[in-house]
């Protein structure tokens, strides 16, 4: 059985808030309902810190989705206590002068393409007529330098303003630094976190990036330090998480989510792209295998109340492309270019949105380039 969202909403609605003389919805204790097939994750904050409230609060849900919803429901509730209201903390970084819109990429686990994505986002912008530029921000896996084939190239020195900056690498139109132009082939980046934030902030600051429109900064797999530092040093206007169907990548892209949206971080994000959502062989181009399950992540977007993006086939191609140093979405006239031409459209138009409907660190206005929408200071 698929268990339905608002039904497990109408059922909260019969529990009274602790403390409060509204329901558990009304008064905002529900903070959000995750369904999977059978599967229910609730989220919720009480006041009361002691164990004996918190496990009251669980038993009582669980029992009254049981009764009102699905009796073989299975029931994940996970109460947190804030017994007072807390001090909102937004981390807020430096803004880089010349840099209009900086985007996270990020993925829950590795192996889901994430770079792949990164990369090929980055020339269709590029393609649409934007400034574009990306950090490599996986010190410990760079590999945007392959996909652009320029691992053998050296960031230069340039003098602005009489200070010694890097000039990022360039190439289809795309500027690019990252911790693979400063380490060898063969060379394991074995770094404490405070060591890797610290590359990457001169990374950020020592460089001379210009004039972009859209940075797109590649981070690590995971949660963890690096994406902490980068979103202490730099204002990120928005996150796209990347993530394949399965199950397995579906609980960790629902972290990364997570990750983005606590209080303390408060990073919009911009939606979530299904990257080899099926298999379609060269052989029988009308036919798909769904390989890895079918539009998990689309689910899981519609659960968590972000956008979907789109979905990108499982084509070998796509890999070979990487591996030349030529990203797939430089072929021309290709069902390849269409789809990653969709995704960065609603990608553009996700960072309209945010930018006219949320509050931004720095004034905006909006411009017209290429037939798209971009954002200006």
């Amino acid at each position: 059985m698929k268990l339905n969202k608002q039904d497990i909403f109408k059922a909260l609605e019969t529990i009274s808030a602790p403390g409060e003389g509204k329901n558990m919805v009304e008064s905002g204790a529900v903070k959000n309902i995750v369904t999977f097939a059978d599967e229910v994750i609730v989220d919720i904050v009480i006041n009361n810190p002691s164990l004996q409230a918190k496990k009251k609060m669980e038993v009582e849900i669980m029992k009254t989705i049981h009764d009102l919803v699905y009796e073989k429901a299975k029931i994940t509730v996970n109460v947190k206590v804030e017994a007072t209201t807390p001090t909102k903390n937004e981390i807020k970084g430096k803004s880089i002068p010349g840099i209009q819109n900086i985007i996270a990429v990020a993925s829950g686990k590795g192996g889901v393409g994430k770079s792949t994505v990164t990369a090929n986002l980055a020339v269709t912008l590029a393609k649409m007529g934007f400034k574009v530029g990306i950090l490599d921000a996986d010190i410990y896996g760079p590999s945007v330098p392959i996909m652009f084939q320029v691992e053998n190239e050296k960031p230069l020195a340039v003098n602005i303003e009489g200070k010694s900056k890097m000039k990022p690498v360039e190439n289809y139109g795309v500027k690019i630094l990252s911790i693979g132009f400063f380490t060898k082939p063969d060379q394991a980046v074995v770094w404490r976190g405070p060591m890797a934030a610290k590359a990457l902030n001169q990374m950020i600051f020592d460089a001379h990036w210009g004039e972009l429109d859209f940075m797109l900064i590649d981070l690590p797999p995971g949660t963890g330090d690096i994406h902490l530092s980068i979103m202490q040093s730099l204002p990120i206007t928005g996150a796209v998480i990347v993530s394949t169907p399965q199950k397995v990548a579906l609980a960790d892209a629902k972290k990364g989510v997570a990750m983005f949206q606590q209080e303390s971080i408060n990073v919009p994000v911009l939606g979530i792209i299904e990257n080899m959502a099926y298999f379609t062989p060269e052989e029988l181009p009308e036919n798909k295998y769904y390989i890895f399950g079918k539009e998990g992540a689309k689910h899981l977007a519609e659960d968590l109340d972000v956008p979907f993006l789109g979905e990108l086939p499982l084509i070998q191609s796509i890999r070979e492309a990487g591996d030349i140093g030529r990203p797939a979405a430089m072929q021309t006239a290709t069902p390849l270019e269409e789809a990653f031409e969709k995704i960065t459209q609603n990608v553009v138009q996700e960072v309209v949105r945010r930018n006219t409907d949320l509050p931004p660190t720095e004034a905006i206005k909006i411009t017209t380039m290429a037939g798209c929408s971009a954002v200006k200071k």
